[in-house]
């Protein structure tokens, strides 16, 4: 009997133990519109970030920082201004879009410039929803800010960081902060084999009324052939889809959700050319 008991018990703690492991830890999230620093890196549109274009979502810290890398010496090419960041121009009122992997209850969201405080928003400890946005009053700028966004967790004492380069009252697209080099140098350089996340599942949603949530596997059938991009479909790692005739490579496998189109998730989505 007691052999059994024993028996049973390691069993136990070996499902217990790999069901921790399987917890998506290091998924969290970030703001995707206007493209912060992780995004532009995720993307591509910033080169030699190191392990941050990896895991745009995974840059947290204790509360409290003024820092983009949340004091990670991993991600401290995102304080570095001179890279030649790219700038986003905006209106003076603008809407920032933030995509979470990982939907933490939620204190408040705070907005800085130059360390003052332009904006915050407070959820009183509510789960937020899979993407969320904010309008931001930018009236008292113009020209090229470097905006410092914080998201403070509700139930522990960390907090996730974006740096984004706005030029208020710009007008066009995007334009680069600065001349960057023919070959810049990395400010942190990346391990010599650095390894994007383990594959995550977003949180469970619940679909809308009139629309039902398909059997997982109705996504790509892994031919190597793009498909149409389609909320409420499971999709794994490798597969392929289109949407707004980008073509896009999961990179974690997930079931996707209204709102977390590719263009506005990188940690799931690479766009491919």
């Amino acid at each position: 009997m007691r052999r059994t008991l024993t028996t049973s018990l390691l069993a136990l703690g070996t499902v217990a133990g790999s069901l921790v492991v399987a917890s998506p830890a290091s998924a969290h999230g970030y703001i995707s519109s206007p493209p912060s620093r992780q995004a532009n890196c995720a993307s591509g549109a910033a080169k030699n970030c190191g392990n941050v274009q990896y895991e745009p979502q995974s840059v947290e810290g204790t509360k409290g920082l003024a820092s983009c890398d949340g004091g990670l010496s991993q991600f401290s090419a995102l304080n570095d201004d001179s890279r030649g960041w790219p700038v986003t121009n905006v209106g003076t009122s603008t809407t920032f879009t933030w995509v979470l992997t990982a939907r933490h209850k939620t204190s408040t969201w705070q907005y800085f410039v130059g360390g003052k405080k332009v904006a915050e928003f407070n959820d009183n400890g509510a789960q937020p929803a899979a993407t969320v946005r904010h309008q931001v009053n930018l009236s008292g700028y113009s020209g090229k800010i470097k905006m410092l966004a914080v998201w403070n967790i509700a139930d522990t004492p960390m907090a996730f960081y974006n740096c984004v380069d706005l030029n208020v009252g710009g007008t066009g697209g995007t334009t680069p902060a600065n001349p960057a080099p023919a070959n810049p140098a990395p400010a942190n350089p990346a391990p010599a084999k650095p390894q994007p996340e383990k594959p995550v599942q977003p949180p469970a949603a619940t679909p809308s009324a009139g629309t039902s949530k398909p059997a997982a596997g109705n996504g790509n059938t892994g031919s190597g052939a793009a498909t149409d991009w389609k909320s409420w479909t499971a999709y794994k790692t490798g597969d392929k889809v289109t949407f707004n005739g980008v073509t896009y490579e999961c990179r974690q496998g997930h079931t996707t959700l209204p709102g977390w189109e590719p263009p506005l998730v990188l940690a799931l989505w690479l766009p491919v050319k």
